[in-house]
């Protein structure tokens, strides 16, 4: 048998796979994220897909996928490792799967106000990008979804009245797991998706988030008191591959990330009306406020303060640390006290 005929075809077929797409091909870009449909954060992210689609005059195609339909931030992550998507908007917690550098935006009471934190950011952001660059993904612009604060079945007071209740930790990561039972505490290892379920049964009594999802999400209908002391940003990012960006059109590219750069803008600018919105909110349907009482706080503040030097080397590495306390001191250094947040 003549196998020529047969071997022309297969070498057709080959090179048809790994030929450039033809010019104004559309590049589908597949965006997984925790956040609700509908809220804040999902209508700045299609705000940003529609614009990437303008700019690129339909090359591109910005698919978002939200309300975790794709799973926990460690899920997307693992999901775009294998090319299941493409890009994610994800929390703190979901690039510390990438890179533990970020773990710094979870210590808590490290920053004081958000003009602090994106000083820090300013400063330590080429080391953040090369580091996710080393690992294969690329920072499309900074997420932020407002301040953190404890919210729980039973007032919080004191660090003991912390300590007496079950923490909901992110993912039941080990070494958090014994650096947070060292100090007392009872944390329990969940994915963001199990929250409401565990609060409903008994399995979590506190959690840490912000009053955007606390309503969104309904979770302070179980948790009808809330901690006034912030203790860290809810900060996040949108990143992608870095084999999915660099398949975006070249031509198409700087203007792409200038859009989502005026994105990232927005959730800094925005954010913080509606968060005031949804504290009033959450208090006009029985959510109490409560505050650390004078003679707890100095306890308060220290246990915060040995958490800090605990996750410096065993979750943070030391040298992103010390950079983002330089950056953090220099900002305290140029700005008056009690800025407020």
């Amino acid at each position: 048998m003549n196998r020529a005929p047969r071997l022309l075809a297969l070498a057709t077929l080959l090179a048809g796979l790994v030929l450039p797409s033809p010019a104004g091909a559309q590049t589908v870009v597949k965006l997984a994220t925790l956040v609700p449909e509908g809220s804040v954060w999902h209508r700045i992210l299609a705000d940003q897909a529609a614009e990437w689609q303008r700019i690129s005059n339909g090359r591109v195609e910005l698919r978002l996928y939200p309300g975790g339909v794709a799973g926990d931030d460690p899920d997307m992550v693992r999901k775009m490792r294998v090319g299941q998507f493409q890009a994610a908007a994800v929390t703190a917690e979901g690039l510390s799967e990438i890179d533990e550098a970020f773990r710094i935006f979870q210590i808590p009471l490290f920053f004081d106000s958000v003009d602090e934190l994106f000083h820090v950011i300013e400063r330590l952001e080429p080391m953040l990008r090369q580091r996710l660059e080393a690992r294969g993904f690329t920072l499309i612009n900074w997420g932020y979804a407002g301040w953190v604060y404890l919210y729980s079945k039973r007032p919080i007071r004191s660090i003991d009245d912390l300590r007496a209740q079950k923490l909901f930790l992110w993912g039941g990561e080990e070494r958090s797991m014994r650096i947070l039972r060292s100090q007392g505490f009872q944390p329990v290892g969940l994915a963001a998706t199990d929250i409401m379920m565990a609060l409903q049964t008994g399995m979590i009594d506190v959690l840490a988030t912000a009053p955007l999802a606390a309503l969104s999400l309904q979770w302070f209908r179980t948790t009808p008191y809330q901690l006034d002391e912030g203790l860290a940003p809810f900060l996040g990012a949108t990143i992608m591959t870095r084999q999915a960006f660099n398949s975006l059109p070249q031509q198409d590219r700087q203007a792409l990330l200038e859009a989502a750069a005026r994105a990232g803008r927005r959730y800094r600018d925005e954010i913080p009306q509606h968060e005031q919105r949804a504290g009033e909110e959450m208090r006009q349907r029985g959510l109490t406020i409560t505050s650390i009482a004078p003679e707890a706080r100095a306890s308060w503040r220290a246990t915060a303060q040995t958490l800090s030097n605990a996750y410096r080397g065993a979750l943070v590495p030391p040298d992103v640390f010390d950079a983002a306390v330089r950056a953090r001191d220099e900002f305290r250094r140029m700005t008056p006290a009690g800025t407020a947040r």
